[in-house]
């Protein structure tokens, strides 16, 4: 399966572990929880998708890598403590903590999330001291003389054999404890993520057009050559920050991510040329609609991997607004409760002075920073819902700045100073939107006249259908032109006859 098979598959068994009764026991006893094995080659995923799982299901997260952790580590240090058994005096051994468990108790008193997953990764590179250990923690959960305190799922993952020389094959005895996911690298699953991450455009235009690029491992005569899924990623946050500072980028700097010569050299012939299109098309021109003829039939008239490029370039200027504007909304939706619940109070204690609305405020403010940093401590916060919180509190520290600035002197003024301050915020997203709006138009009539029938339509259509923010975007505030396309195109009825074809082969 692919990685993003793998995250859906993990998800709802981590749901299905954290199912309760109604005496509030969990259906599955944590004994007979089994630990998820993921097994894959190195940097395809498995732990990012291991951090959006926690974070969609609102629970925390303990990550170890067990390359380091020798017997004593891992189970704790043995100490001796004093008893009596029927009026004998005995000296036993017992362990202190183990500090991967110790680290579950110390997220929970952070974050005060009582559930989570403890993910293990590199869990068959494991010590040989260690080892003869590693039946009973899947079995039982515990290590040492303390268990995994209940609500905490078990995820482990590792590499195969061929890719880490340092691996232990587990004998049948220890599988048998565990539920093994096989993944293997998926270019279009990594894609979808790639775009919601934002990486840079250049990277999945390229892969776009080398797919056979994404992920290789070989040995050659220099030795072991390997490009994965993490050096793509990586290369592309480093893009962006050498664009930003007006730096080259260069084979010497590819070659430090991506350790395959052949794959560097095109990658960077590739970028160069990126950058030529940018500088030829004008894209911004073009989703302002103010472009000639000339840009029509030069982009027309041009190779497939420039038109592609041309198109990859239009479609990630719009969805990363989207993705910014979705954001967007989603920080006034969230302020509008608050807001609400504001305006309530001030309703009913029509005495209360402007002091104690700055207060109440400031505690809203405080709130929120409680929240984001207890979700940080266990690893459930993702990157837009860190950017939703930092907005919600620069807006609380603007609205004590403008009360103040305007001299308010009743808390009904004061609330009014605010209220006016969100409603601006409304009116710019209302302008954004109508730009995203301006901007797909344009867009699709560019394609229209450019490429007429070509498969760029096609493209640009499913584009916007499988990214989530775009199509949560249209869905929402919709797009005439996607509609009318994407009927024409007949994707949803391609996507009923697929669904149909399965069903009878399920039935059969």
């Amino acid at each position: 399966m692919n990685i993003t098979q793998a995250k859906a598959y993990i998800k709802d068994s981590v749901r299905i572990y954290l199912k309760k009764d109604a005496y509030g026991e969990y259906r599955v006893p944590p004994v007979r929880q089994r630990p998820i094995f993921l097994l894959g080659a190195p940097g395809i995923g498995k732990t990012a998708i291991m951090e959006q799982v926690a974070q969609e299901l609102g629970i925390a997260l303990v990550s170890y890598s067990m390359t380091h952790h020798t017997r004593q580590s891992a189970l704790g240090l043995p100490f001796i403590r004093h008893r009596v058994y029927d009026g004998k005096e005995v000296d036993i051994t017992e362990y202190t903590m183990s500090e991967i468990l110790a680290s579950i108790y110390d997220v929970m008193e952070e974050s005060g999330l009582r559930e989570g997953i403890l993910f293990l990764d590199e869990i068959n590179c494991i010590s040989e001291t260690l080892a003869p250990s590693m039946l009973q923690f899947l079995q039982y959960k515990t290590f040492g003389c303390h268990q995994v305190p209940e609500g905490w799922v078990v995820v482990t993952a590792g590499n195969p054999p061929e890719y880490n020389k340092s691996v232990r094959e587990f004998d049948v005895v220890t599988m048998d404890r565990l539920r093994v996911l096989e993944v293997e690298e998926d270019y279009e699953a990594w894609k979808i993520y790639a775009q919601e991450k934002g990486l840079h455009n250049a990277v999945t235009n390229f892969l776009d057009l080398k797919k056979e690029y994404f992920y290789r491992i070989e040995t050659t005569a220099k030795g072991r050559s390997y490009v994965t899924a993490r050096g793509w990623e990586d290369l592309s946050s480093v893009l962006k920050l050498y664009e930003e500072e007006g730096l080259l980028a260069d084979e010497t700097l590819a070659g430090q991510y991506l350790r395959n010569d052949r794959i560097v050299k095109e990658f960077i012939a590739y970028y160069d040329l990126y950058q030529k299109y940018k500088k030829d098309y004008h894209v911004e021109d073009i989703l302002k609609g103010s472009y000639g003829e000339d840009t029509v039939k030069k982009a027309g008239e041009a190779a497939f991997d420039e038109r592609l490029s041309l198109l990859g370039m239009l479609v990630d200027k719009v969805q990363g607004e989207i993705r910014s504007v979705m954001e967007h909304a989603a920080c006034l939706t969230d302020l509008a409760r608050s807001l609400k619940g504001m305006k309530q109070t001030v309703e009913k204690q029509p005495e209360m002075s402007v002091q104690e609305f700055l207060s109440r405020l400031a505690k809203l403010e405080e709130g929120r920073n409680t929240l984001m940093e207890s979700l940080q401590r266990a690893n459930s916060l993702s990157d837009s819902d860190k950017r939703k919180h930092r907005a919600v509190i620069r807006f609380w520290q603007e609205a004590q700045k403008d009360v103040v600035g305007r001299g308010s002197r009743e808390s009904g003024t004061a609330m009014g100073v605010v209220k006016e301050k969100y409603d601006a915020q409304v009116e710019g997203l209302k302008e954004r939107t109508a730009r995203v709006q301006e901007w797909l138009h344009h867009v699709f009539s560019f394609v229209e006249k450019a490429f007429a029938d070509g498969n760029e339509m096609l493209i640009l259509v499913t584009e916007l259908t499988v990214n989530d923010a775009s199509a949560r975007f249209i869905a929402a505030f919709g797009c005439t032109d996607y509609q009318r396309h994407n009927e024409e195109l007949m994707l949803s009825e391609r996507q009923h006859h697929i669904r149909r074809e399965l069903e009878e082969l399920e039935l059969s």
